[in-house]
């Protein structure tokens, strides 16, 4: 290599000196390469090996500039670069570790994926369980509000994450969507309470036929025919679900609809209270003025009857150890699995969510079925499936167009 750079640059610079050769020094070892009469490599010099070249042997020689101009460097042993042999050569890289959740991103987000259907699951089981021996939804709801208020206090004592600060005008936009979060979440309870699971989740899947209603009637949005057309197999589904549904009756077809319009609206009034706080700050805080909206109506609703018969009831079916014990890990897993599914949001892109979401209702509906061993209709059975298909069809269908949306908003 180097003697063909020699006789190139003789070739074309004849009346150049003929550059001086370089000797290895021959007692060097295996390990540790040396070059007789270099210089320090200065920065932005022109030099080859060692020696500085005039201009115009650069300019008029091709063959030995590249396009991009590179300075080559001899490579020295790191573990011959210092007397003490200790250190790293001046011209090698340090890497950095790679840690798991950046080796592994694929397992991590499945692992998610896996905690948020886990924990959605095991607390529709543990709350209809509650319900069967205790059936109190409005007491339920503020006690799964209560357990997340706390474990929120918790994490911001100790500094994980750190509180985030709230002012007045944050508050009066989050007030909205607090009031709509608890009475969607209080009269899911009180519809998980009336009839089936499985049932009450086939109702809940009209949500996105709300939302698709409120955001072209309410908020002037166009909603292409499209979409409209695949919310058709939903309102279908439910529609022959609810005909046959054994555990039908109207309290709880009623909440669940109410349900599905409460969290219509917290959803409109999210997008207007859009805010740089983190969503874990965010969560806590809709959390906490919830909870204050949820506890007047229990206790003029069921306090009295909480006082004369509901506690003792509960305690004697079921001991004071477990009924509490119950209303802990029920509070504790619908607050894990919200801010589980905050989180896999964050780490997929929106069609993969909404497509999980979809998932995860099967999920729930399905293990109801088997926990409980309720019996359905085989029309019941058609419908719920066409309805999670057609909420399977609408979300890819909008997640695709909010997709198109940002990368038009990108080029």
């Amino acid at each position: 290599m180097e003697s063909q750079l020699l006789s190139r640059a003789t070739s074309f610079a004849g009346g150049i000196p003929t550059l001086r050769k370089l000797h290895r020094d021959t007692t060097t070892t295996t390990n540790h390469v040396a070059f007789v009469h270099t210089r320090p490599i200065a920065e932005g010099a022109n030099l080859i090996w060692g020696r500085q070249l005039r201009p115009s042997l650069l300019l008029d020689t091709p063959h030995l500039v590249s396009p991009k101009r590179e300075t080559i460097r001899p490579t020295f042993a790191a573990a011959s670069s210092s007397p003490a042999g200790g250190s790293d050569s001046a011209g090698e890289a340090k890497v950095a570790p790679v840690g798991f959740f950046e080796k592994y991103p694929a397992l991590v987000t499945g692992f998610f994926f896996f905690m948020w259907y886990f924990l959605n699951v095991i607390f529709n089981i543990l709350n209809k369980k509650i319900y069967n021996y205790f059936p109190y939804p409005y007491f339920v709801s503020v006690i799964h509000l209560l357990v997340g208020v706390v474990y929120c206090l918790i994490s911001w004592a100790v500094g994980l994450p750190k509180r985030a600060p709230i002012d007045s005008t944050l508050l009066k936009l989050l007030i909205p969507v607090a009031f709509c979060h608890a009475l969607g979440h209080v009269t899911s309870n009180v519809s998980f309470a009336a009839v089936a699971v499985s049932f009450t989740h086939t109702i809940k899947a009209l949500e996105p036929f709300f939302n698709a209603a409120a955001s072209q009637f309410i908020l002037g949005q166009s909603i292409p025919i499209t979409l409209w057309l695949s919310l058709a197999p939903v309102v279908l589904g439910v529609s022959m679900a609810s005909l046959t549904e054994l555990s039908f009756n109207w309290t709880g077809f009623i909440s669940a609809m109410i349900s599905n319009i409460s969290f219509t609206y917290r959803s409109i009034y999210s997008k207007k209270a859009m805010t740089d706080m983190d969503s874990t700050n965010v969560y806590a805080y809709i959390s906490i003025i919830a909870l204050l909206f949820c506890i007047p109506p229990a206790v003029i609703v069921e306090g009295p009857q909480l006082l004369k018969f509901g506690f003792n009831d509960a305690i004697a079916k079921v001991g004071l150890t477990k009924f509490i014990s119950d209303l802990f890990w029920v509070g504790m897993f619908y607050h894990l699995y919200n801010q589980l599914a905050t989180n896999t949001l964050e780490r997929v892109a929106p069609l993969t969510h909404a497509v999980g979401n979809v998932l995860k209702r099967v999920f729930v509906i399905g293990f109801s079925i088997i926990v409980f061993g309720n019996k359905i209709s085989t029309q019941t059975g058609i419908g719920t499936s066409i309805a999670i298909a057609g909420v399977a069809l609408y979300s890819y269908i909008k997640a695709k167009m909010e997709e198109e949306k940002r990368r038009t908003k990108v080029a």
